[in-house]
């Protein structure tokens, strides 16, 4: 009977040895490769934005594609810095005085989206700061592995995720 006993748990500890171990290793690397194609579509993304001055429906969704493709759904949050400048007031004495200075406003990923569902294209001028991330909303498998077996990481910890901001280089218009 003991014998017996330390034979079954041989044969279950060599099957995890030789499976399951493994299969984690194999996802995280798949983790890996999501995290860098996420992390270059968001870098060339945003830089694309930046180098054209424009941001259109089209770019948007090929991004959106681009990212989910890994076989992950992801939360995208995008930020658009637009610059207010304060043009300068013309004196009697032909020299100019700043009035004050520029300031940005922010425009969000909801209202970016609603202006991209209107118009299909927003503008924008030299010197807005335009940033992007991208955060998985679901556990890969890789994490939903070393819950199971580690109990250490939580469901709400993310895995994969890809972030770039810039300053507009051009005027889109």
């Amino acid at each position: 009977m003991g014998d017996s006993l330390v034979t079954v748990i041989v044969i279950i500890l060599a099957a995890i040895l030789l499976f399951v171990f493994p299969m984690m290793t194999l996802a995280d690397r798949t983790d890996d490769i999501s995290q860098i194609t996420v992390q270059s579509a968001t870098v060339s993304f945003v830089d694309d934005v930046r180098e054209t001055g424009k941001l259109t429906q089209d770019k948007y969704a090929d991004y959106v594609q681009k990212i989910e493709s890994t076989g992950n759904k992801f939360q995208v949050e995008m930020e658009l810095q637009r610059i207010d400048e304060n043009p300068a007031k013309k004196t009697a004495n032909e020299q100019s005085t700043i009035i004050g200075e520029s300031t940005y406003y922010s425009l969000y990923t909801s209202q970016i989206e609603k202006e991209l569902d209107t118009n299909g294209t927003i503008y924008l001028k030299q010197g807005d700061i335009f940033s992007t991330s991208s955060v998985n909303e679901s556990p890969t498998f890789a994490a939903s592995m070393k819950n199971f077996f580690y109990k250490v990481t939580g469901n709400s910890l993310y895995t994969i995720s890809g972030e770039h901001a810039g300053i507009v280089l051009t005027d889109g218009q």
